[in-house]
């Protein structure tokens, strides 16, 4: 089981989407104090519940979709940035550090196929066969 994890893990960008998914929850559960504090603040504590929200969505879709990690990962960072103005400094700081890291790290992962198996003793490795070049270009 451990085995299909570590498989399942360096699939995605794991680390990226668990840092945004972080950085969402701390920026999310900041405002989300009793109802009288939340009644005090007023309008402002919306957008940084939203903007939690959006985050952890955003980890979320690098784990199960990792194909737009490109895309998460540059919303994450652009609103990562933008909940530092909106959102108590971004979660005290600790939110935007960790969505700018989750978002850069979601942005640059890449797919490396896993190393080809050697053949066993005693068999013969097939030989690739020629692909003509799709251009026309003759050797």
């Amino acid at each position: 089981m451990l085995l299909r994890f570590r498989r399942w893990r360096r699939s995605r960008p794991f680390w990226g989407g668990l840092f945004a998914a972080l950085a969402g929850a701390e920026i999310c559960v900041l405002p989300l104090a009793p109802l009288k504090v939340m009644l005090t603040q007023g309008v402002a504590g919306i957008p940084s519940v939203l903007m939690g929200l959006v985050m952890i969505v955003l980890g979320l879709t690098a784990w199960f979709a990792p194909h737009y990690r490109t895309l998460a990962g540059v919303l994450t960072t652009l609103i990562a940035t933008a909940a530092l103005v909106l959102s108590n400094l971004g979660g005290f700081l600790i939110g935007t550090l960790l969505g700018i890291l989750g978002g850069g790290l979601m942005f640059a992962w890449q797919h490396t196929p896993s190393p080809a198996r050697t053949p066993s003793p005693g068999r013969v490795a097939p030989t690739p066969t020629p692909h003509p070049d799709p251009q026309g270009a003759q050797p």
